[in-house]
């Protein structure tokens, strides 16, 4: 990809990662290391790079690059990266210099906020810091006045070219096919969960660590740590780092937050290295990057398969766990039982806590919600769709990061589509491989995920998402394999029982 015309705009291009790269850096650190007294400071320190980046996008020699590129006729590596930067710079480029600062500056503060909020500090604050971000959202929104509704210029900015109109008849369609399904799968008492600890937290985050690692998970180029909502964090190809969470009493918590991070993870370090500096070096957008998280934490680490093979380990590190065999344990991971915390929810009911946030979301950039009467729409939609309620707001509206951490609108409709293209994925790399349980009941994950490094992770953002799902798959996105998936898991759990 590198010749005498491409260098300069590949210089360009390095700078800006290298700062999106210390952004990231000083963001991991307010999450997992900084103490409470550094807040103020990091917002500004946010906000300073987060302009000096957006400077380099519209530094009017990164056009001047750029147009040469596109002269010399490129093609392969060159002309995705062509097509990639111009998308890219087109966006930045209608975005002021201003807005970038002061977004990030009050996406700093907000997060603090929110973890006050959460433990039990001043929810006023975070309710007008969130005011606040609906209006920086509207903002941007209206930099782009070409989108039919304020939510598609945030959502592209994570799924290119999924907008309202195409996100709601697909979710509507996910919704009416869910429900009748948690009904039905609930209905009976559900399994016994695996038991309760004590568990030691350091063996907890062990075990799980131990299990990315036999996915693929590379520790030369990674670590854990803990935090109060787990992400995955990309620095550089060499540096690709997972958080995750643990409670005293309930491994699942440190396994599938761990395991869930780790496919984001394994993601970006399979990249093809060559990319690297360039706004290729990442995955093909939040669809696709959370449909490898899923796909490692539900189709892999929730199958009976997996479980054959990590039962035996965890026994051995937890005693707790001797008296259950691995039938019992598959079924207590699969339990389908409506609740109250997304990222602790069954495979069935997920998707409809996602619907709901999407759909808050878009209320509130329509103006038919006021931040000040979320807490009582939240509780109302989780009654209505998962017959729950919230005891609080920690476990209400307060839950998710995502609102406190950036913006109302393009947050969550990844969560949803990286579901269905799991099971898509899942479902071509088993057609291809053969016997994929075999292989993972022995712990031998290495064809699965040598599978999806060949079809999904190398390409980075070189292909778009249409291409790179037909190209793995065979089709465009389709909800049939997921609902089939689904429906085998737990039409036959529910039919054992």
């Amino acid at each position: 990809m590198t010749t005498d015309v491409t260098e300069p705009l590949l210089a360009r291009l390095q700078e800006i990662e290298n700062l999106g790269g210390a952004l990231s850096l000083l963001t991991w650190d307010q999450s997992v290391k900084m103490p409470p007294g550094g807040a103020e400071a990091r917002a500004r320190q946010l906000a300073t790079l987060g302009r000096l980046r957006h400077e380099r996008w519209l530094d009017p020699g990164l056009e001047r690059d750029l147009a040469a590129v596109e002269r010399d006729a490129p093609d392969g590596a060159t002309a995705d990266l062509v097509r990639v930067v111009r998308h890219d710079l087109e966006r930045a480029s209608r975005v002021p210099n201003d807005y970038v600062a002061r977004s990030a500056a009050h996406a700093a503060a907000t997060y603090d906020a929110w973890l006050d909020a959460r433990r039990g500090g001043a929810i006023a604050r975070v309710v007008g810091m969130l005011e606040r971000t609906l209006d920086l959202s509207l903002e941007y929104a209206a930099f782009f006045p070409q989108v039919a509704h304020p939510a598609d210029a945030l959502i592209d900015d994570a799924d290119e070219g999924a907008t309202v109109a195409s996100l709601r008849p697909l979710f509507g369609s996910l919704r009416d096919a869910l429900v009748p399904r948690v009904a039905a799968w609930s209905a009976a008492p559900p399994a016994p969960p695996l038991p309760v600890g004590p568990f030691a937290v350091d063996e907890q985050l062990a075990a799980a660590l131990e299990l990315a690692q036999a996915f693929g998970y590379d520790l030369e180029r990674g670590r854990q740590d803990l935090t109060a909502h787990p992400f995955a964090i990309r620095f550089a190809h060499g540096d690709v780092r997972i958080t995750t969470r643990a409670k005293p009493d309930d491994l699942t918590e440190v396994l599938f937050s761990t395991l869930h991070e780790a496919g984001h993870a394994m993601y970006e370090q399979g990249v093809d290295p060559g990319l690297e500096g360039t706004p290729l070096a990442e995955g093909a957008s939040a669809g696709v990057h959370e449909s490898q998280a899923r796909l490692w934490e539900n189709q892999v680490a929730r199958s009976r398969a997996f479980w054959d093979f990590a039962l035996p380990g965890l026994q051995r590190r937890f005693p707790a766990l001797a008296g259950v065999d691995v039938d019992a344990a598959f079924r207590a991971v699969n339990r389908v039982q409506p609740s109250l915390i997304r990222t602790d929810a069954d495979e069935v009911t997920y998707n409809l806590h996602v619907i709901v946030r999407f759909d808050l979301e878009l209320e509130l950039l329509e103006g038919r919600l006021a931040v000040r009467d979320l807490p009582e729409a939240w509780a109302e939609r989780y009654a209505a769709d998962l017959g729950v309620t919230p005891n609080g707001d920690a476990d209400g509206w307060l839950q998710d990061v995502h609102w406190f951490a950036g913006t109302i609108g393009g947050s969550f409709q990844g969560y949803t589509l990286g579901n269905v293209l799991s099971a898509q994925f899942f479902a071509a790399a088993a057609r291809d491989l053969g016997d994929v349980d075999a292989q993972m009941a022995v712990g031998d994950f290495a064809p699965l995920r040598t599978w999806l490094s060949e079809n999904v992770y190398r390409h980075g953002r070189r292909k778009p998402v249409d291409r790179l799902v037909r190209d793995a798959t065979g089709g465009p996105l389709d909800l049939r394999p997921y609902l089939a998936y689904l429906d085998r898991k737990f039409g036959g759990l529910a039919g054992a029982r």
